[in-house]
């Protein structure tokens, strides 16, 4: 580790040299605490404790001990006396730690033989290709047991039947909700006490290194969820390390966050140098192909206030960060879950930008499941809510997100918003994600919406999986593992996402009727899209021939679950012309012949 450059938030492998690391005979332990008066390396093995001193190194900020006959999966902790006192804390550096409410790190062994080499060589940003992401929680989407809320599955036992899911349904992309150590399970990994730990909930170092490994050799991209603006307030985390502030900010009126935990410091280099090697060891040893940054207002404005002003020194960090991350990863996938404005989040930093491939667009989701939300009365009014998004569309890179956020704190289901009783809401959710799947941008979507889930998500519980033992259900999710399907097969739905060229209306102005279409152009083919939203029938005026036409989907299909018995049959020709007879509630998706 480059001292200098840890001090002036330059390093990107302090983890490297910090932390506990093995050797031939035993291990070598290093933390930094400038502040402490000394510190004890306090060590468990077969249930016994060993108390050691350790003495300080280079400029009397680092403490180290080596310590011999030391093995895996021995615990630890630094004991720091400080002016205040002292206090147990684990490891900041630590890469694990035994489970709640236990709180000691582990001693880990990182090595792990990958085999991944044709995905590394053949993955990238995604940019030209479809990234069709299933967003979940590992712990709550299946559970042990017959109860619900049973036991977690490991690492190592949910990757056979997540694998064979991902694919069956139809998603080229997984992204895993935080699995940096927490100790609260309610947080969803959202605060963290150990960012370079993967969280003992599921299992060891090793077994997450593999579940990665099998889901590369499945075709199958794993993106893991990095919180890079908070953390957990518990004591023996990184609050009050060695007595002082030394992570986060001392005062509180910016220290501490909305949700009860310390807001990082970034001003400091020491903690830009923590934040920016834990995100590059995820990528290096673990082979993630992407982070996707929570929270990044909090990092743009002060307190995520626009009003408070923008936070320069959480600029320059993320800056730093993401140039330096695509310096060492340029295939990775940076996500930021951004609500504001700020321009150019998704520009390179050489070109003024933040550096982030994708934002995702919350504007579009907030649009849209308000607009079926409403009733068909009040979508006339409320036709250009679902226009707007290409108003501004092309000033980012944008993902299209329907996330956990949009199915907890008695928000509703994505199916329970849609507008109507029980049996009215499938043909409108089928034709949503029809629009959410034909929209340009990348796509994400949350465990259980697949299914059609009514019951809000609950981390303690597994998703409802007897829904599919209902027709309606199973309908649904069939329709949505062939959407998946015909969005990962026709490139004009993804080819030129970012391109001005990809995207062309050809309906904007059905107000009156609630109807919508538009074009998508890849390299070599068109797909038209229509929509319905109304809850009357409409038709739509095409040119030329019916033969001009390829039916790739049509979501109101008697296989469905709706209501039209021969889809390819939407199409007529009458006295003036062609045109595509429209079911209430629906989306007809169409290849247009060269």
């Amino acid at each position: 580790m480059d001292f200098y450059q840890f001090y002036t938030g330059a390093c990107f492998d302090a983890y490297a040299y910090l932390g506990a690391h093995l050797t031939e005979d035993g291990a070598v332990f290093r933390t930094f605490a400038p502040a402490a008066d000394k510190i004890d390396l306090c060590l468990w093995q077969d249930g016994d404790e060993k108390v050691l001193p350790m003495h300080e190194i280079y400029d009397g900020n680092f403490y180290e001990c080596t310590v011999a006959d030391v093995s895996p999966g021995d615990y630890y902790a630094y004991r720091i006396f400080h002016e205040g006192g002292c206090t147990e804390h684990c490891d900041p550096y630590g890469f694990g730690m035994e489970l709640r409410p236990g709180h000691r790190s582990v001693i880990r062994d990182l090595t792990y033989d990958f085999h991944d080499e044709k995905w590394q060589e053949s993955s990238d940003d995604g940019k030209a290709g479809p990234v069709n992401i299933y967003e979940m929680h590992l712990g709550s989407w299946r559970k042990k047991g017959d109860a619900p809320d049973g036991d977690w599955y490991s690492y190592g036992e949910i990757a056979g039947p997540l694998i064979a899911y991902l694919k069956q349904s139809g998603y080229n992309a997984v992204e895993f909700m935080p699995l940096s150590e927490h100790p609260a399970d309610v947080s969803w990994g959202y605060q963290n006490t150990g960012f370079f730990a993967p969280t003992s909930r599921y299992g060891s170092a090793k077994e997450l290194m593999a579940l990665v490994d099998e889901l590369h050799q499945n075709g199958i991209a794993v993106i893991m969820d990095f919180v890079p603006v908070h953390f957990a307030v518990d004591d023996y985390g990184l609050s009050l390390y060695d007595g002082t502030a030394l992570y986060e900010y001392p005062h509180r009126d910016v220290g501490d966050s909305e949700w009860g935990s310390k807001n990082f410091m970034h001003s400091r280099g020491e903690v830009r140098s923590f934040l920016q090697s834990a995100a590059h060891y995820w990528l290096a040893v673990y082979h993630f192909d992407g982070l996707r940054m929570d929270a990044v207002s909090r990092i743009i404005y002060w307190q995520g206030d626009e009003a408070r002003g923008v936070n320069r020194d959480g600029i320059h960090f993320i800056k730093t960060m993401n140039a330096g991350l695509k310096r060492r990863h340029p295939k990775c996938m940076l996500i930021a879950e951004d609500s504001t404005n700020f321009p150019k989040v998704t520009a390179p930093v050489s070109e003024g930008g933040l550096g982030f491939d994708y934002k995702w667009d919350l504007g579009w989701m907030h649009d849209t499941l308000s607009f079926f939300q409403s009733s068909p009365e009040q979508r006339l009014g409320r036709y250009h809510k679902l226009t707007f998004s290409m108003m501004y569309y092309y000033n980012e890179h944008y993902l299209l997100p329907f996330s956990h956020d949009e199915v907890v704190h008695g928000k509703a289901t994505i199916l329970q918003k849609m507008n109507g009783g029980y049996d009215g809401k499938f043909p409108q959710a089928r034709a949503m994600y029809a629009y959410m799947m034909a929209h340009p941008g990348k796509k994400l979507n949350f465990m259980g919406n697949e299914i059609g889930h009514f019951r809000e998500w609950d981390e303690k519980r597994e998703q409802d999986w007897n829904l599919l033992e209902f027709p309606i259900h199973e309908a649904f999710y069939r329709y949505i593992c062939d959407l998946n399907a015909l969005y990962l097969s026709h490139p004009a739905l993804y080819e030129k996402d970012y391109d001005r060229d990809g995207f062309e209306w050809t309906q904007v102005h059905g107000e009156a009727r609630t109807v919508y279409g538009f074009e998508r152009f890849g390299k070599k083919e068109t797909v038209l899209a229509l929509f319905n939203f109304g809850d009357q029938p409409q038709k739509e005026k095409l040119p030329g021939q019916a033969e001009d036409y390829e039916l790739l989907i049509h979501s109101d299909d008697e296989k469905y679950g709706g209501s039209v018995e021969n889809p390819a049959q939407c199409l007529k020709l009458e006295k003036d012309g062609l045109v595509c007879a429209l079911a209430p509630f629906s989306a007809v998706l169409f290849k247009k012949q060269p």
